[in-house]
């Protein structure tokens, strides 16, 4: 596993009402990009359904080792809440589409699907667990207001398990539900009430409350195939109530200047170039002027149409996933990295000061200390790009253990 080292920095795009603090993640061996694979959020080229603004919008995701069943568990909560209306169901291989993906049998892009319960709507994302694609997981985590933590009975906490629930903890994922997913492949009940016990004492080392979180036992493949009720169907049911009662609906910024990380671009055929990402502060509307900054572009130009999961919207508000139509614009123009706000809001940095966090040897860090010219790969919100470490002259530099 790459060496990696986590920072909290003040904003390199900083302005008007700007958040103090943003979250850059370094990683000292980043694997290469993959090829972006079109992901379900982007705009239609036929006119959609309005979305209707009826019930309080969170963002969730599901986190966790490779091939413990997070794009499975996906897919069984889209089928189930299809049944009632409360989705579109969304196969296994419809949600890990690319071609490598299907290939290889693993997430690789963090992928977007949109269901609702009876209290709230959800716009969920699949994150990667592989550790070659830990930039992707980090890209799908970000805009997170909870997560949903898949651990498989049959392996216990991996790996990444650790890595991804140290990652959110840093990145300010506050709330966490846990699914210990392929109970059907253990006999064991004692086994899996370790399984229990161990993820629990985990949360409780990364600075969750792992006592109070909810853990619920089940498998993803028996609700996909609709067998054994208790494991399968009521399983998905409770994590569902899990996450409704769990995770509360946070406050949204909305009255400063809007600001969105763009994650990825399309060109709509008939319609023209389009940027997909979660709307970190603010309000949208379409018609509004909007500028892209970052990667040495200032480009300005106005938002035409706005699109949340195929569902048109006149106004997008701070938390929502969303699909903006630009003017004048070809796809090559802009890539994912970029932010789009408000004209004159923010202003790039080539320098920030920085509050460190080193990870240890054992959370998979470095062996070796730094110094300064020290050149890493930074990581914020949707972008990367190397950066180099200078520590401030005349002053001796120790770290302490906790």
């Amino acid at each position: 596993m790459a060496a990696t080292t986590l920072l909290r920095t003040t904003p390199l795009f900083s302005g008007l009402g700007a958040s103090p603090t943003s979250v850059l993640q370094v990683l000292l061996r980043p694997p290469k990009a993959p090829a972006l694979s079109l992901l379900s959020r982007g705009l239609a080229v036929e006119a959609k359904k309005i979305y209707v603004r009826d019930k309080p919008h969170v963002n969730v995701g599901t986190i966790g080792h490779v091939d413990h069943g997070k794009t499975t568990l996906t897919a069984a909560i889209t089928k189930i809440l299809a049944e009632g209306g409360g989705a579109k169901y969304k196969k296994y291989e419809e949600i890990d589409n690319a071609p490598e993906e299907r290939a290889r049998g693993i997430t690789i892009n963090a992928a977007h699907v949109e269901y609702s319960t009876a209290a709230r709507h959800y716009a969920h994302t699949d994150c990667p667990g592989h550790a070659d694609y830990v930039k992707n997981m980090i890209t799908g985590t970000a805009p997170l207001d909870g997560c949903i933590l898949v651990v498989a009975a049959n392996d216990g906490p991996m790996p990444q398990t650790r890595e991804h629930l140290l990652l959110a903890k840093q990145i300010g994922v506050e709330h966490v539900v846990v699914y210990v997913n392929k109970a059907d492949a253990v006999q064991d009940s004692e086994m899996v009430e370790l399984v229990e016990l161990e993820i629990r004492e985990l949360l409780t080392e990364f600075g969750y409350k792992g006592e109070e979180t909810p853990v619920i036992i089940g498998s993803a493949l028996c609700a996909l195939e609709q067998r054994d009720p208790e494991l399968g169907l009521k399983s998905v049911q409770k994590l569902l109530d899990a996450v409704d009662t769990h995770i509360p609906v946070p406050t949204r910024d909305l009255e400063k200047p809007f600001l969105l990380p763009v994650e990825s671009v399309y060109s709509i055929p008939g319609r023209g170039t389009v940027v997909t990402g979660t709307l970190e502060r603010g309000i949208l509307k379409k018609g509004d002027e909007c500028e892209f900054l970052g990667h040495n572009k200032n480009i300005r130009t106005v938002v035409t149409g706005i699109e949340m999961f195929h569902k048109s919207l006149e106004r997008a508000e701070a938390g929502d996933n969303l699909g903006a139509l630009v003017r004048g614009l070809k796809r090559e123009d802009l890539r994912r990295g970029l932010v789009m706000a408000k004209p004159g809001s923010i202003q790039p940095h080539q320098k920030v000061e920085a509050q460190v966090y080193i990870l240890s040897k054992e959370e998979g860090g470095r062996h070796k200390p730094f110094v300064s010219h020290f050149m890493p790969v930074m990581f914020s919100l949707t972008w990367d790009m190397a950066c180099r470490v200078i520590l401030p002259p005349g002053k001796v530099w120790w770290v302490w253990r906790t």
